[in-house]
């Protein structure tokens, strides 16, 4: 379900008129949150708490090159400078504190089952071409959910990234059985639901490879790879503590550069 018009006209004001802003969002946060989540307070380096993890998540796309944002719920530099870069992309205040502007931006890009605009639980639910749930995994159906959401945030800011055109999602998780039948690896990072394959209309496979790599990507495996010059597959298994791969990073697109 997409924000309500309340919620866009308050977000709108919020990111126009600085001052507004700080009066909309102390007096009255509910007005535009919609059913995910609302921050009740702003956030700097010191703060701890699950709102900083509610915060990471959707910052989890704006690492440095080849890092990432780890949801600790502690508000360290990693999060502040992934704050800054989210704040500069989308032309709010860089200072890396997460304000009232911040999280009116991050409220109109966040639909109420808390995943991105342009992502949806469904689309990442189609390993073998049909959403089955996301039982059959290793992990819990919760647990996968909440991978998926993360990797759904780092694919809105890869997308973002690329000129906010279309990003199609050809596979994400996979159940054990789907996963055997298309011949995945025995420990994909798509049973995690941490991982997806990627194509678009309009940015080339090396483009979306390249881009990857400055949004918390730990697997990127494009063109050249073999069996991937029609797809690029991305993934956080930096982050997976429950696989049997090392907490590494894992790039190769030899016919992009990588």
């Amino acid at each position: 379900m997409r924000v309500n018009l309340l919620k866009r006209l308050v977000v709108a004001l919020a990111l126009a008129v600085p001052g507004a802003a700080v009066a909309t969002v102390v007096a009255a946060p509910a007005a535009y949150a919609d059913g995910c989540y609302t921050w009740k307070r702003t956030l700097s380096p010191g703060s701890s708490g699950d709102d900083v993890r509610q915060l990471q998540i959707r910052v989890a796309g704006w690492p440095a090159y080849r890092n990432i944002v780890r949801i600790d719920g502690k508000y360290g530099p990693e999060t502040a400078a992934a704050v800054r870069r989210f704040q500069s992309a989308y032309g709010l205040r860089v200072d890396g504190i997460a304000g009232p502007q911040t999280f009116a931006k991050i409220y109109a890009l966040q639909d109420n089952d808390c995943t991105p605009s342009h992502f949806s639980y469904s689309e990442l639910d189609n390993g073998c071409g049909t959403g089955g749930g996301w039982s059959g995994g290793p992990l819990s159906a919760s647990a996968t959910r909440t991978n998926a959401l993360r990797l759904m945030w780092k694919l809105e800011a890869l997308r973002h990234r690329l000129g906010d055109k279309p990003i199609h999602v050809n596979s994400g998780f996979r159940s054990s059985a789907c996963n055997r039948k298309v011949g995945g690896a025995s420990d994909s990072q798509h049973l995690y639901g941490t991982a997806a394959d990627l194509s678009s209309a309009s940015s080339s496979l090396c483009r979306i490879a390249q881009e990857a790599r400055s949004h918390g990507f730990s697997g990127i495996f494009g063109p050249g790879y073999p069996d991937h010059s029609t797809h690029v597959h991305v993934d956080s298994r930096r982050e997976n503590n429950a696989d049997k791969t090392a907490n590494t990073t894992v790039w190769s697109a030899s016919r992009c550069g990588i």
